[in-house]
């Protein structure tokens, strides 16, 4: 029976836990992460900074004309055309949001409930496309929406992501087939 009572006298208790310690390393990692997301915001603010030569974002003329389409989704941004990493944050294009896009004859209105609408004149549309992704946002093989136009010297695209994605590819024939008719009556001019 002595060895029995030998072990239970070996044992210890556990060490007391060193509150003081744990605590620095919580406030430590706190300001760390704090630092992060101050250089990220500072980030996004220098490329505003950097495309402060965008000019002013169309707004909706009165009259809008008949409408061919509607969608309400999601709008991911808008970068420079071709270039899907290269995120466009000025004039408030850098914000996601929900939308309700309405193509007429006059154009693209974009609605974004929170954040900056836009217009997009019929004749400054370049091109539609199906997608994948976009700054930011990577979806499935035309899961996205891209609309290429033209706004000031810069060609953009910018992604949606309409809430019924079989939409999609009914709003790429649309614009397509509107730009190729804005085409040909202006080389007919």
């Amino acid at each position: 029976m002595t060895p029995l009572i030998l072990l239970a006298d070996d044992k210890k208790s556990a060490a007391v836990t060193d509150w003081s310690a744990r605590i620095g390393w919580l406030v430590g990692l706190a300001l760390f992460v704090a630092l992060v997301y101050w250089l990220m915001r500072e980030g996004w603010k220098w490329r505003g900074t950097l495309q402060g030569d965008l000019p002013e974002l169309p707004s909706a003329p009165d009259d809008l004309g008949d409408v061919k389409l509607t969608m309400s989704g999601r709008y991911h941004g808008s970068t420079t055309a071709g270039q899907w990493l290269d995120r466009i944050v000025a004039r408030g294009l850098g914000s996601r949001s929900r939308v309700e896009l309405t193509l007429t004859d006059a154009g693209l209105d974009v609605v974004r409930p929170g954040a900056t609408d836009f217009f997009i004149p019929a004749a400054a549309l370049r091109e539609a496309l199906l997608g994948k992704g976009i700054a930011g946002k990577v979806l499935t093989e035309g899961g996205l929406l891209l609309v290429t136009w033209q706004h000031g010297d810069k060609l953009i695209d910018s992604g949606f992501r309409s809430d019924h994605a079989a939409e999609h590819t009914e709003w790429v024939e649309a614009i397509n087939s509107m730009i190729k008719t804005n085409d040909t009556e202006g080389a007919e001019r």
